[in-house]
């Protein structure tokens, strides 16, 4: 019995070291203590060690897979069919924002569509420069999210209120040009920015925004088709608004309403927004491979002469 025990307490004696190094090398939480815990918790922690071939082991334990996510992201390679019906289905189930999804494009974020509208008044010689006196922007659900009135640098000759709807009024609460357009570029920075004859817009502003992320409802032969209208004619916004929206818009003679046009222009890009996005993504040019992905830079063909330097080359000869 005596031998017996001495026997014990060595193999346990060797179990607590083992233990402890596993626990030394992160292999063991250290929080899971001996004799403080419960029978289950005890066999849990001795599951971990195998005898393979009398050397402790950590034991290779099933782990659960985790529950798949759904990403409302698609791969480089998806066609132009499978991105219209993504889209669609994300339009279906809400704004596309939901916490805990990542998208990487935007074409998925709603929230990440602005429709913009600049109303311009005559500054310079006979008032032949046209310089920003208001500004207008509203997101995917065309709710306002900026509208105010701006004051040139230059002093107006001409308000064109026939159809800016600027008058004198409206400059006695104007902000500064610099100040407005900080505002302004701000909201738009990494958005899908639409807009009607928008390149005015952008001008207006002394702003260039990338090419890929305006969409400019003046320049889309399809809502020209859908509207039964020529697909090359440059149609105005209140033609568009009247044959597609059946909507009457810039009409009176107190000019125009920047913010109406801004929603308008969102109205016309949602219409047809699943039919133009598929024709924008079959016009990209093909994705270049990702540097992880790409099996030119294998790490096992690093050792092919054509990887290696000339000037090692050289020395090595």
């Amino acid at each position: 019995p005596q031998g017996r025990s001495k026997k014990k307490s060595r193999k346990h004696q060797r179990f607590m070291e083992r233990r402890a190094l596993l626990e030394q090398k992160g292999l063991l939480s250290p929080r899971q203590r001996l004799g403080s815990q419960t029978p289950m918790v005890e066999l849990e922690t001795r599951s971990t060690l195998t005898k393979a071939g009398g050397t402790a082991a950590p034991c290779c334990r099933k782990v659960p897979k985790p529950k798949q996510v759904v990403s409302s992201s698609l791969p480089p390679s998806a066609s132009p069919d499978s991105i219209a019906r993504h889209h669609s289905m994300l339009l279906s189930q809400g704004n596309g924002s939901s916490k805990g999804v990542r998208t990487s494009s935007p074409l998925l974020r709603p929230g990440k569509y602005v429709a913009i509208d600049c109303e311009m008044v005559g500054t310079g010689p006979q008032g032949r420069l046209s310089e920003l006196a208001r500004c207008s922007v509203v997101n995917y659900e065309g709710d306002v999210i900026y509208d105010k009135y701006v004051q040139p640098e230059l002093p107006i000759v001409d308000y064109r209120t026939r159809w800016s709807g600027i008058t004198k009024q409206h400059m006695k609460n104007a902000i500064p040009f610099k100040t407005a357009q900080a505002e302004i570029l701000k909201i738009l920075k990494d958005k899908v920015v639409v807009g009607h004859a928008i390149h005015n817009d952008f001008q207006a502003l002394k702003y260039f925004h990338p090419k890929d992320r305006t969409r400019d409802t003046s320049r889309i032969p399809v809502l020209n088709q859908r509207a039964g209208l020529p697909i090359g004619a440059s149609v105005s916004l209140k033609s568009l608004a009247r044959h597609l929206l059946q909507k009457k818009i810039q009409v009176g003679c107190k000019g125009h309403s920047s913010v109406e046009d801004a929603q308008t222009a969102m109205e016309l890009y949602r219409l047809v927004e699943v039919q133009w996005e598929t024709e924008l993504a079959r016009s990209l040019p093909p994705r270049p491979p990702s540097p992880v992905t790409d099996p030119t830079t294998d790490s096992s063909q690093y050792m092919d002469d054509r990887y290696w330097p000339k000037d090692l080359m050289a020395s090595s000869l």
